[in-house]
Parts: C-alpha cells; sequence; structure tokens
C-alpha cells in the first residue's frame, strides 16, 4: 500500500522524534507499532495521516498516489465525541463535513454502528455510553469513511482490562472481515502479539524500526489461549530487552 523511505521527524525545538524509518506495507495487513512512551510511534501515525510533514525521507503512496478525503480513518486515545450529539450523528460527522446529506449517508452510518455492534444505540448520547461503548461509535466514525488504511492510537489504553479484552477481539474480528489495512499504536506486548499479523518494534526517541517480526497465530477463540500465542509475547518481549539494552 505504501512505502516508508528515510523517514525522519525533528520538531521545532529540536527534538528528534524519529530517524531512519523505513518500511513497507502490503494492503490487507494489520501492523502493531510497539515501543516505549516517548518513541514516536504516535507522531509516526500523524504523518501517515498527513497531520504533519516528514523533515526528511519520503513516504511514497501505491501507484504514487496521496489518499484522497476519506481514504484515511483515525482513531484516537480519547474517543473525543460530541457530547450534545447521539451516536448516529458523531458517525455522521465526517460525512457532513464533506457536504454528503444526511440522506445520503443514513445506511453507510448505520452499517458502520453495526460493524462495531452498536446497531440498538443510534439514538444513544455519549453520557448514557460507557467508555467501552464510546471507544466503539469513534472506530464506527472512523469506518463511515469506508477508508482503506485505518490508523489507531492505543485506542484501549484507559479502558479496564474486561472491556479491552472484548474490543481487542471485536476488532480482530473486524479486521479479519473487512480486509482492511491496519496501523495500531500500543506499548503493550500483549495487545500486539494478539491483534496483529505483523508487529514492528521501535527503539527509544529518536524512534526506528529495531525489528520486524511476523506472527503466525491461530485463529478463533483459542488464540490468546494458545501455546503459540505464550510463545510470541515470549519472542517479542526478548527482541524488547534487547533492543532496551543496545540503546
Amino acid at each position: 500500500m505504501f512505502s516508508l523511505r528515510a523517514v525522519a521527524k525533528t520538531f521545532d525545538n529540536g527534538t528528534i522524534a524519529l530517524e531512519d524509518i523505513s518500511a513497507e506495507i502490503a494492503a490487507g495487513e494489520f501492523v502493531a507499532l510497539l515501543g516505549p512512551s516517548g518513541c514516536g510511534k504516535s507522531t509516526l501515525l500523524r504523518l501517515l495521516a498527513g497531520l504533519e510533514d516528514p523533515s526528511a525521507g519520503k513516504i511514497i503512496w501505491d501507484q504514487d498516489r496521496r489518499p484522497v478525503p476519506g481514504d484515511i480513518g483515525f482513531v484516537f486515545q480519547d474517543a473525543t465525541l460530541l457530547p450534545w450529539a447521539d451516536a448516529a450523528e458523531n458517525v455522521f460527522l465526517p460525512l457532513k463535513l464533506r457536504g454528503v446529506t444526511r440522506g445520503e449517508a443514513q445506511q453507510r452510518v448505520t452499517t458502520a454502528l453495526t460493524q462495531v455492534g452498536l446497531g440498538d444505540f443510534t439514538h444513544a448520547r455519549p453520557k448514557g455510553l460507557s467508555g467501552g461503548m464510546k471507544m466503539r461509535v469513534s472506530i464506527a466514525r472512523a469506518l463511515v469513511s469506508e477508508p482503506i488504511l485505518l490508523l489507531m492510537d492505543e485506542p484501549f489504553a484507559a479502558l479496564d482490562e474486561f472491556t479491552r479484552h472484548r474490543l481487542q477481539d471485536d476488532l480482530h474480528d473486524l479486521w479479519r472481515r473487512t480486509g482492511k489495512t491496519i496501523i495500531f499504536v500500543t506499548h503493550s506486548i500483549y495487545e500486539a502479539s494478539y491483534l496483529a499479523n505483523r508487529i514492528l518494534v521501535m527503539s527509544p526517541r529518536p524512534g526506528r524500526i529495531a525489528a520486524d517480526l511476523r506472527p503466525n497465530l491461530p485463529e478463533g477463540t483459542s488464540r490468546r489461549g494458545s501455546a503459540a500465542y505464550n510463545a510470541l509475547v515470549e519472542q517479542v518481549t526478548d527482541s524488547f530487552k534487547h533492543i532496551m539494552s543496545h540503546e
């Protein structure tokens, strides 16, 4: 889908957030960006979203084409919903900003909410939703534009463990059903190992890709408890320890 060619990012205050980031991301991959806080994971997402520009290097899209509006969905750490609007209205927002009428958008909004398991909560306002449900609305809002790339910046970090596991299951199932390309930022080895079919382990700042792992875990309800999963967690942990010891 796109290539990162020696991408770097230095902020105006002199902080070097990213250095020599190179990778090729194929369509349909679920890529976890794993690393410690402050290693530039979120900065890399913002570069991919076009919210910031690299200081050096290039992001080269397939057929040398930058995505058009709506091609990239972004899910932030906080759900950031409009408190006065119901779930459907919050999901409709990105289409509304692009000039799509409510009538034209209705089916897409319903489909997006159904995809995240909130088909019966279209008229619920944020104050009546749990933290996990609010994040589902945020994911639906990112999906309603039918993006080819979904960027997710630690979306489950603030949730309790039970809700987090449930949303991880639902997100993994959504990825399998839709085949969307997902770039998912996390600092949890367990989360990255469970969700992704590719893990890019980043070094402490300045962030670099220090390891590129490609898990091959069984699908289904036994995935998290499988011997392969436990072995992968150990492999990723050892890789991360090796990276930290050489910094």
